[in-house]
């Protein structure tokens, strides 16, 4: 515990150290998820971890909420080791951090009306008792993400996909956390919801100063949403920087592949993406790994090194990192640093 608090940073509110998550499957089959992740958030901060599906960003989020048990690593929240089992964690740490599911519908009971959803965190979490006090505290929750307080005695499966969602994040905002996981929260919202759910999140992380874990496979909506921009390729980090250096200066062919096939309408977007990069083939099987460099087998620019050795992150320019073989730049020590 003391290397941690030596050099704690007391704005720094997650502090990831070489998370790896493996799973075993029959016939000796292991599928490498996550494979030595460093990520630190900052009080306040959002932080966007992009990548396409099976990239290991909702592995993570697990790992850090407590559904998974990390194989290795170090998860640091608040300054205090998490630990790996979620029941021996202290009550306080679990309500300090909350988590926000992709499919609204499927993370509330549907039997019971939204106030009956929300009663459960706020006896929990707020220490209340008295029915009339966690009435009031459920209105009150059901006020501040935006929706009227007749929907504390609607059915989930009675108002629109928006509403549950915006429901779910009242629900995470009852035990008055730190941090909130957002894992693909607006995905599966139509267009018009979707910018609703995301200006609430933004004026409720004004408010009460919230850290956003954000996982998404959508960057245009990171470019006025994050704070930091990750993004993720087989359970690897590719490259790391603030979001206007990201989408200024993307340096990893990857996140270049994934920043030229966002879709665009106008010709001012059009200037904004890199040199266009044709998407090629489809992400390996975390269970049948590349050899060395896991993106090498879609890469245009790909070297004989990056077939046989994997790349060590560098810092190309001051809070930028990129894992390339290509990239020029500072080696960094991702076993003692945290990027």
């Amino acid at each position: 515990m003391e290397k941690h608090v030596e050099n704690q940073d007391q704005d720094i509110v997650l502090d990831i150290k070489n998370l790896k998550k493996y799973f075993y499957m029959p016939k000796g089959v292991v599928v490498h998820a996550v494979e030595g992740v460093n990520l630190q958030l900052k009080r306040g901060e959002t932080l966007g971890l992009v990548g396409e599906s099976g990239s290991g960003k909702s592995t993570i989020a697990y790992d850090v909420i407590g559904m998974y048990k990390p194989t290795s690593g170090e998860i640091i929240f608040n300054g205090e080791p998490l630990h790996p089992d979620i029941h021996k964690r202290p009550l306080k740490q679990k309500g300090d951090m909350q988590i926000v599911f992709q499919d609204p519908g499927s993370s509330m009971n549907p039997r019971a009306t939204i106030e009956t959803n929300l009663a459960f965190p706020i006896k929990r979490h707020g220490g209340l008792k008295d029915r009339q006090a966690i009435h009031e505290r459920a209105l009150e929750l059901l006020r501040f993400v935006g929706l009227p307080e007749e929907y504390a005695q609607k059915y989930p499966r009675s108002i629109g996909g928006g509403e549950r969602q915006l429901a779910c994040i009242a629900r995470a905002l009852a035990s008055n956390p730190k941090l909130i996981i957002l894992d693909e929260p607006t995905s599966a919202l139509d267009v018009s919801i979707q910018a609703k759910v995301i200006r609430q999140l933004i004026d409720l992380q004004k408010e009460l100063n919230l850290s956003y874990l954000f996982i998404t496979h959508d960057l245009s909506l990171m470019r006025n949403l994050a704070t930091k921009v990750a993004i993720l390729y087989l359970g690897r980090l590719c490259e790391i920087a603030e979001t206007a250096e990201f989408y200024s200066t993307p340096m990893h062919p990857y996140t270049q592949m994934l920043l030229s096939s966002i879709p665009v309408v106008t010709e001012e977007e059009e200037n904004l993406r890199p040199v266009k990069l044709e998407s090629r083939g489809e992400i390996p099987n975390p269970a049948n790994m590349p050899t060395g460099c896991g993106f090498h087998t879609r890469c245009s620019r790909c070297m004989e090194i990056c077939k046989t050795q994997h790349p060590q992150m560098k810092e190309v320019s001051p809070g930028h990192f990129v894992c390339c073989h290509a990239i020029e730049g500072k080696p960094v020590d991702t076993e003692a640093a945290v990027l």
